[in-house]
């Protein structure tokens, strides 16, 4: 079988698929603007022909960016065609644009693509967080229009992407059903993978956060949260503005924050700041910051021993795309404080495999990761089950990943699955 996968930064979500299909004999190619190569896969990046246009509708801009670069790609996939390549299946993130034009390319191939999330104006994650939606209401009613019309317009590509494809892929049941109800009978549920038996407990873990520092283990009052990139979408800010009084009531604990200064989703801060030092700037007169150590971004065998050693990882998100850290947590065997939002809640349930708090209770998220420190003997049950949840529904080799392997015979066979 011959199988292209296309990721604007390869190998993305497919880093565990693409390598499975190397080893079971298939021919795998990528195509991608960055990223790298994974063993045995011919690894093609391919370049933007242009930027935006000047004096564009600004409505018009990010779509008018997506069709840039589905051109792109198209033309690097009429170069492979006129190679002699024809794939057997193309499975591709449509995210950027780039599954815009691949049926144009070949008509008679499937097309499988990664579904993440479809926009919304309300309901979702727009809207939610009233801090952040309180200057478009102010500004009137043309502010919330253009807020409105901008979202509207960022589900143009997904629309096309969702129309074009033979089958989706979604990592839960809950960013499925953001999709158009026209199209959820055409798309399976298949969570990523973690790969339980790397991530898993370890009660003699251990680490040292800075040389000549105390080493950290498991069994020490370790709170740890982490995001990708420090902001309000994952709850940057109720976490901060809790730490005061969780540091109150458990004055041994120190707390691990990991996370850069970047923006990956939402709007951006002030300017001359972060979202990390404006919310620390906040509190930073109420906490002892000699038991807060921001990390930055670590590697990744640092990020599991950190889990290892957590006594309470606190994590919180928007209703919006879940991420990998809140269930690798759960197969570390942590326990979680999670927010009360859909994505939690369909991976979480209270009071049997972690503990959820309304996103916006700061008082209650300090007093429940205060009890989880004080009372650790009453939640090991909790912890055990996090991680039997883990393994049962999300492990990559025994789960997940044959259930894609699955997805992808089907459909270069010419079977279409059952939507799951």
């Amino acid at each position: 079988m011959k199988v292209l996968f296309v990721h604007q930064n390869f190998p993305g979500q497919f880093k565990h698929l693409a390598p499975a299909l190397v080893s079971a004999g298939h021919e795998v190619r990528a195509l991608a603007i960055q990223g790298n190569s994974l063993p045995g896969v011919h690894f093609q990046r391919y370049s933007l022909t242009r930027g935006t246009s000047q004096n564009i509708h600004p409505l018009a801009v990010e779509f008018e960016s997506k069709v840039i670069r589905g051109e792109a790609c198209a033309l690097a996939m009429l170069k492979l065609r006129k190679d002699g390549f024809v794939p057997d299946i193309v499975v591709a993130h449509p995210g950027w644009g780039e599954t815009l034009f691949v049926k144009d390319v070949w008509p008679d191939t499937p097309l499988l693509s990664f579904l993440e999330f479809y926009y919304a104006p309300r309901g979702l994650d727009m809207g939610f967080d009233p801090e952040f939606s309180r200057k478009a209401k102010s500004s009137g009613d043309l502010a919330q229009l253009a807020e409105d019309a901008r979202l509207r317009v960022k589900n143009a590509n997904n629309l096309l992407s969702l129309e074009t494809m033979d089958w989706g892929l979604c990592p839960t049941e809950w960013q499925k059903s953001t999709l158009p109800a026209v199209f959820q009978d055409r798309v399976s549920v298949i969570f990523d993978g973690i790969d339980t038996d790397l991530v898993r407990p370890d009660p003699a873990a251990q680490l040292t956060l800075n040389p000549g520092e105390r080493v950290v283990k498991a069994g020490d009052e370790i709170i740890t949260f982490v995001n990708r990139n420090l902001e309000p979408y994952r709850g940057y800010h109720i976490f901060m503005r809790a730490l005061p009084e969780i540091q109150r009531l458990r004055p041994n604990a120190l707390v691990i924050i990991v996370g850069g200064d970047e923006v990956s989703y939402g709007a951006k801060p002030p300017p001359g700041t972060t979202w990390k030092e404006f919310f620390l700037k906040e509190v930073r007169p109420r906490l002892d910051m000699s038991r807060v150590r921001f990390v930055g971004k670590v590697p990744y065998m640092a990020f599991l021993r950190l889990l290892q050693v957590s006594a309470c990882h606190v994590y919180l998100t928007y209703p919006f795309v879940l991420s990998w850290s809140c269930l690798e947590a759960m197969s570390a065997g942590c326990l979680v404080v999670g927010s009360r939002t859909p994505p939690v809640e369909e991976v979480i349930e209270h009071g049997k495999n972690g503990l959820l708090v309304d996103f916006f209770d700061v008082e209650g998220l300090a007093r429940t990761v205060a009890e989880v420190l004080e009372h650790p003997e009453r939640f090991v049950s909790l912890k055990e089950a996090a991680r039997e949840t883990a393994m049962k529904r999300y492990d990559l080799r025994r789960v997940c990943l044959p259930r894609q392997i699955e997805l992808v015979n089907a459909l270069a066979s010419g079977h279409l699955p059952v939507s799951s």
